[in-house]
């Protein structure tokens, strides 16, 4: 998905976010529930795009149906190093509702869930707000 690629690798959260569904879900590498609502994920990618350092997609992936895509990424979170995929599903709008992101080695990963964590306070009132702000 070229334009979530762009965005991300721009840095406009602000573009990552209109590219999300209202009903997009995210599932977090680190967490064993998925997260529902578009304010949470856009405040959970924030948050990712404060924690990972060194990111940079390496290849792009297409399911063939132009509905499934799949970035492959690599990042830093403190001195851990990590590899991971984005896979997307687009509605039939045109807009992300499914995102999941999977990462590795464990190192990396148990890094990121230290890091996330220590953020979530935060992520959680970011998200209650922009909740707010939509209704």
């Amino acid at each position: 998905m070229r334009a979530f690629r762009e965005a991300v690798e721009a840095g406009d959260l602000d573009a990552v976010e209109a590219l999300l569904a209202d009903d997009v879900v995210f599932t977090s590498p680190v967490a064993f529930k998925p997260y529902p609502g578009k304010a949470i994920t856009a405040s959970v990618l924030r948050a990712v795009s404060q924690v990972f350092e060194d990111f940079r997609y390496e290849r792009e992936l297409d399911g063939g149906d132009g509905r499934d895509h799949a970035l492959v990424f690599t990042a830093r979170v403190g001195e851990r190093r990590l590899s991971g995929c984005d896979f997307i599903h687009l509605d039939e709008n045109g807009l992300i509702d499914e995102l999941t992101v999977m990462v590795r080695p464990l190192s990396g990963a148990q890094a990121l869930a230290a890091a996330m964590g220590a953020r979530f306070d935060e992520i959680a009132k970011e998200a209650e707000a922009r909740s707010a702000s939509a209704s």
